[in-house]
């Protein structure tokens, strides 16, 4: 066991993920939250997926986002890929002091 001190990943640790349906054009006084079918808390797994992009996971959901853009290079829902009609917006989650 090393007495250094841990290094933080130059990549957030957690982000939560909102799909969010694509036909919603005006949502009124509605937040993105609040149109969201789903969301979900996700967390860095420390491995890197398929796209190269660091893996997130976290409620069944499985992402792939590139940290500097919050674009979400690959996504899973319970196993499977996205449903036609839905978008995804990624927004950061603070760290927890």
């Amino acid at each position: 066991m090393s007495n250094q001190p841990e290094r933080p990943s130059r990549h957030p640790r957690r982000f939560e993920i909102l799909l969010v349906p694509e036909h919603v054009e005006d949502r009124g006084n509605a937040s993105v939250a609040d149109s969201a079918v789903r969301s979900a808390v996700v967390e860095a797994t420390g491995e890197a997926g398929v796209s190269g992009y660091p893996r997130y996971a976290g409620h069944g959901i499985v992402a792939e986002i590139d940290s500097a853009t919050h674009a979400v290079e690959a996504l899973l829902v319970d196993g499977s890929e996205l449903d036609l009609g839905l978008s995804v917006v990624v927004r950061e989650v603070p760290e927890r002091p």
